[in-house]
């Protein structure tokens, strides 16, 4: 089967789930497989943009699949219109970690089309279905940062679910005072000392390589501001916020992924895309409005 054929099968292929009556305790555990099954629903669907499996895509709603990814057309329609845009075989997908925060998974994953790329993927499920989706999307640094690491290397291993919600509320309360209203003097709280593992490509480890990549971009002219924070989500020891700002003059949306440990920040990801002009979107759904 050649790429157009098979990307064609893969948009056509879906398939209904069905569900069984079970006791309490049989309930409580099937409930634990739907929802780590989620999350490898979502990383088999990313990874039949390289493969073209045909039955991942059957975990997308055919009649309601509403798109945030401001260059893709909505509903499957779309979704197989930029697939077939590929050239056949070129497409590449590993996706290292994949969270789930209720109906909604995350993903952080590599990507090779139309040229390497760091990605972070939101998906909301509904009855068990896709129905609804978020990106954002960065070229992948050529070099490693200053402390000799990639974009989406690090530390894998969800930890400390009980503290989901604390820990979010941890880093909400991090980006809210120290990126949205610059409370510089709150800063250091938020880390134990100067323990703080950076993946930004352009950023050292370290407070102190923070500051001065801040200074850095601050004596060029270059200014980074964060206004909205639209999105908190997070599983165990990790949380992802969506913020919405300005980089550079330019109109930017920011996904930050935090790693969080014994109630201080020390690990830190991000996605940085530009946000195109409306006139060029391919959907009215906007980039954000979760």
């Amino acid at each position: 089967m050649n790429g157009k054929l098979a990307i064609a099968a893969l948009v056509g292929s879906i398939f209904l789930l069905s569900c069984n009556s079970e006791t309490k305790h049989e309930q409580n555990t099937n409930i634990h497989k739907m929802e780590s099954n989620k999350k490898q629903q979502v990383a088999d669907l990313l990874k039949a943009i390289e493969t073209g499996a045909q039955e991942p895509v059957a975990v997308i709603n055919p009649e309601s699949y509403k798109q945030h990814n401001l260059g893709i057309a909505d509903g499957l329609e779309g979704f197989g219109a930029t697939l077939a845009q590929l050239p056949p075989n070129s497409a590449k997908v590993n996706t290292v970690r994949v969270f789930q925060d209720g109906d909604y998974v995350f993903a952080h994953t590599e990507y090779d089309f139309f040229g390497p790329k760091i990605g972070f993927d939101i998906f909301r499920f509904e009855n068990g279905k896709i129905v609804e989706h978020w990106d954002n999307l960065q070229e992948t640094a050529s070099d490693k940062n200053p402390s000799g690491r990639s974009m989406i290397d690090g530390s894998t291993e969800i930890a400390d679910i009980e503290k989901t919600e604390e820990n979010k509320t941890l880093v909400n309360n991090f980006v809210e005072d120290i990126l949205v209203n610059g409370k510089m003097e709150k800063l250091a709280g938020y880390f134990e000392g100067d323990k703080y593992i950076q993946h930004n490509p352009q950023i050292a480890d370290g407070l102190s390589g923070l500051g001065s990549a801040l200074e850095a971009m601050a004596s060029q002219g270059i200014n980074m501001e964060y206004d909205t924070v639209h999105k908190v989500l997070g599983e165990g020891n990790f949380v992802l916020t969506v913020s919405e700002g300005t980089f550079a003059g330019e109109h930017t949306s920011f996904y930050d992924l935090f790693r969080v440990e014994n109630g201080k920040i020390v690990e830190h990801w991000d996605v940085i895309e530009t946000i195109a002009p409306k006139e060029t979107w391919k959907n009215q759904n906007g980039k954000f409005g979760f």
